[in-house]
């Protein structure tokens, strides 16, 4: 069934998960710092914020803003109309259909092929002035939030791109930040990968304006399948029907283009040929912000609303948030895919605090030496999993991969120096760790084989050990004018064959690349040393230790290796002192003013997560 905006708000309201927030709030940080910290509690609920305003522009909004739709495991299914682990098993069978050896195996065929009857979304003739009314020709005039202080402006964060080529035979529909410049004109965070960047090229080789339509609201499937990675060409709409056993119903744009009829808002418009310009920066899902670049701009000539439309709307930072589950969905139902070019993979997990393409742990069949080493390759050349930068790899005896608990001793119990692969490849255009944008290094860990048996490491109290490593770092910068300075050192996982330490520095304008290898005689007490900026992490957080290193490190660059000893360099590097010329980016933080001021109007901010 078709869910749109009113029929969400019973459901949600029925279901005790929606939080109705009448009170004036500021789509300039309030609203968004709200719901970044709600997403973060324990059972997090879907807020509605019925007045919102813009104190700056001094305008009350009439369209209410809607967020955390994807707060939950259990909500994401209830979108999606059937269990993940449903759809993971039709698509697996559908790949695996053979020629009917009997009558009844006919029938059976019969009943799978018959159940792609919803597929393919309906093209209605209804032109979108029959479904929508024209509004404002004003962006201003919706509620776009500004979510993080230093934010470039505005910018729509949950809106479907619908795009085609210059020839109308490919379509497609994704998920991009998208700007606000002013009332008509919008930045496309088209990265370079993307199937939209591929179709603005031809568009830009003709001289041709491309049409380009947003849809914003509707079924929160929709929304979801624009994050969906297809492979090129492959419309997503057509994963709407085969998820929800019935075909999408598309109404046409006055620029040519089909978007959901049940979306709230729809803004169409041009994109002209090398209409660039300074994008950026924004607070995105690593977690830091990106940078700001160049990217086409788009002149909106027309905005639709529903009737009584409501805009949706996330947020994006440090994780967990809601590209938790909406990842979830699409790890889950894109693992048969992924087995298609992977046989022998049994799982995968892309954790949302290895920030999804930073980190990959995945489980197979090891059947002949080498076998995770060709799985590595192989996954560094697929798709959208050729943008991960740390793979691991397990066998069929580890446990499951969400138990962390007890897969990460397994991890480390199961690797020597031998079973590393650091190389090469491409990376995700938000990828900041990397002396150069788009290419950097990658790591590969086999942990398939046997427990390890290492030389045993002879452990002393965390004490001697501080003071053991601050001689070292006193000795290596002896007569050095700027020191890097120890502040803080605790060990993780004792009990295994590669104990943690974790060493909070503060660099002081010092790079530590060329000092990793001088902490070689700590080899007999610790076997991997992680530096991390003092300040900026919580030695006990490890749930965000992990976040931090996956993030800010480069293989080829940050590690260090001297038998079964390791050091790690995942402190935020300093532009033309370490080996980087790019402005190294700042974390995502909420302002603490506006943190007041939620208080102050009564609002819990509590949550057991940093933010």
């Amino acid at each position: 069934m078709v869910r749109n905006s009113k029929k969400l708000i019973k459901d949600l309201a029925k279901k005790g998960v929606l939080k109705i927030i009448d009170q004036e709030l500021d789509v300039n940080l309030e609203i968004p710092h709200l719901a970044y910290i709600e997403i973060k509690k324990k059972e997090p609920k879907v807020l509605l914020f019925t007045n919102p305003v813009d104190k700056k522009l001094g305008l009350k909004y009439e369209v209410p803003v809607l967020m955390n739709i994807f707060s939950s495991y259990e909500l994401t299914e209830f979108y999606l109309g059937r269990p993940v682990k449903e759809i993971e098993e039709e698509i697996e069978s559908l790949l695996k259909l053979k020629p009917p050896a009997s009558f009844g195996d006919k029938i059976d065929l019969f009943k799978k092929l018959f159940s792609l009857k919803s597929v393919f979304p309906k093209r209605e003739n209804t032109p979108i002035s029959k479904t929508h009314k024209k509004y404002i020709l004003d962006l201003n005039k919706l509620p776009i939030l500004k979510t993080w202080e230093f934010d470039g402006g505005k910018f729509i964060t949950m809106g479907q791109v619908f795009t085609q080529s210059l020839n109308g035979n490919i379509s497609n529909v994704g998920m991009y930040r998208l700007q606000v410049f002013d009332e008509k004109t919008l930045g496309m965070h088209w990265q370079i990968h993307k199937d939209s960047t591929v179709f603005y090229n031809e568009f830009m080789e003709a001289g041709k304006d491309m049409p380009v339509a947003i849809a914003i609201g509707g079924d929160p499937v929709n929304t979801w399948i624009a994050t969906a990675p297809l492979p090129h060409g492959i419309n997503e709409m057509l994963l709407y029907g085969f998820v929800k056993k019935e075909n999408a119903k598309l109404v046409k744009t006055n620029n040519g283009l089909f978007v959901p009829a049940d979306a709230d808002i729809v803004i169409e418009g041009f994109v002209k040929p090398n209409s660039l310009r300074v994008e950026g920066p924004f607070g995105d899902h690593t977690g830091y912000y990106t940078l700001e670049e160049e990217y086409p701009t788009m002149e909106v000539t027309n905005i639709w609303i529903s009737n009584l439309p409501i805009y949706y709307a996330t947020v994006v930072g440090k994780p967990p948030l809601e590209d938790k589950y909406m990842g979830w969905a699409t790890e889950r139902i894109f693992l048969p895919l992924l087995k298609t070019t992977a046989p022998d993979l049994i799982d995968y997990v892309m954790p949302e605090n290895g920030v999804f393409h930073n980190l990959i742990i995945a489980k197979m069949k090891t059947k002949y030496k080498g076998h995770a080493l060709q799985f590595m390759h192989a996954f560094w050349g697929v798709g959208q999993m050729s943008f991960v930068k740390h793979a691991i790899f397990v066998d069929e005896k580890a446990p499951e991969l969400t138990d962390y608990q007890n897969l990460i001793p397994y991890i480390l119990n199961h690797f020597s120096s031998k079973d590393f692969v650091i190389s090469k490849g491409v990376l995700d255009a938000l990828d900041h760790s990397s002396p150069e944008s788009l290419v950097g290094g990658k790591l590969g860990i086999d942990a398939t084989g046997e427990t390890v048996k290492l030389d045993k490491i002879e452990e002393i109290p965390e004490n001697e050990l501080f003071e053991k490593i601050v001689k070292i770092a006193e000795n290596i910068q002896n007569g050095n004018e700027k020191q890097f300075k120890i502040k803080r050192v605790k060990t993780f996982f004792n009990d295994t064959q590669n104990p943690i330490t974790v060493c909070l520095v503060e660099k002081n304008g010092i790079s530590l690349k060329n000092y990793l290898s001088q902490f070689d005689e700590l080899k007999k007490h610790v076997r991997i040393l992680v530096f991390l900026d003092f300040g900026l992490n919580f030695i006990e957080d490890t749930y965000m230790l992990v976040w931090r290193v996956v993030n800010n490190i480069d293989a080829q660059r940050d590690l260090f290796i001297s038998g079964d000893f390791y050091v790690l360099d995942a402190t935020n590097k300093i532009p033309n002192v370490d080996e980087v010329t790019r402005d190294w980016p700042k974390d995502v933080e909420c302002n603490n003013q506006v943190l007041g001021t939620l208080v102050k109007k009564g609002f819990d901010i509590t949550t057991k997560y940093s933010y």
